[in-house]
């Protein structure tokens, strides 16, 4: 669902030179083990604000293709104020996704101009980029260290993009990104931690993930559940047409 949760690692241990030449291969072994030919999960979302008051919110979330050349269908199933509201995302390997959004209470879809990328999406500490799925070769990445057990990684995107670069934490057994950091020129915007990991259809999985939005003081835990992976999908599912029907 995240786009840094689509990227890939290989094995540092394999001794190639130079540190810029092996994050990349770290990168490319992780998106390599994390390919599916579908996704689907039920997500549950618990946006936790000021006071820490807690708004739960339910959607669908379906996706055919992989590594960045991929589509994604997102439906909101509740609450009332929310249902029904659904997102097409068709990512690009070589560029920024296209995105549609459908909302019942004006009965057609809007496009998301790419500035509005960075805004959040329906009162979640998403934004509509962090949505989407970018290809490893979208990055520039460098190793800037080894903590615990994984690797530290910088990666800065080569197109356009809310953040100037992402720290990027790779677990060195499972090759999965655990934790990520994206900055802007300001400073530190989002981070994204994964955990409660299992293998499913030999994919580690994080279960639930924590996004926490720097600058608003908010957070969203996302749980996946009804998680499954390389599903018949059909082409068809993934259209105007189908965003505008399952409303």
């Amino acid at each position: 669902m995240n786009r840094l949760a689509a990227l890939a690692a290989m094995g540092f241990a394999l001794g190639l030179p130079g540190f810029a030449q092996d994050a990349r291969k770290i990168m490319e072994e992780v998106q390599k083990r994390q390919q599916s030919e579908s996704q689907h999960y039920e997500g549950t979302l618990e946006v936790i604000g000021g006071g820490n008051r807690i708004a739960t919110k339910h959607w669908v979330f379906d996706r055919i293709g992989s590594s960045g050349n991929s589509k994604a269908m997102l439906h909101f199933t509740a609450p009332a104020e929310v249902k029904g509201v659904g997102l097409l995302i068709v990512n690009h390997p070589d560029r920024a996704s296209d995105q549609w959004i459908w909302r019942p209470s004006i009965g057609r879809e809007q496009r998301i101009a790419l500035q509005d990328r960075s805004t959040r999406f329906f009162g979640t500490d998403f934004s509509f980029e962090d949505l989407e799925e970018r290809d490893v070769n979208q990055y520039d990445f460098k190793l800037a260290g080894e903590e615990s057990g994984n690797w530290k990684i910088e990666a800065v995107p080569r197109k356009s993009s809310q953040y100037t670069r992402a720290l990027l934490w790779v677990d060195q057994s499972k090759y999965a990104i655990v934790k990520a950091e994206n900055y802007s020129k300001k400073g530190l915007v989002r981070s994204i931690d994964y955990r409660d990991f299992e293998q499913v259809k030999n994919i580690w999985t994080a279960r639930t993930i924590e996004v926490i939005d720097h600058t608003r003081n908010s957070r969203t835990i996302l749980k996946y559940d009804k998680l499954e992976y390389n599903l018949p999908l059909k082409e068809a599912d993934f259209t105007l047409d189908a965003l505008r029907r399952s409303s």
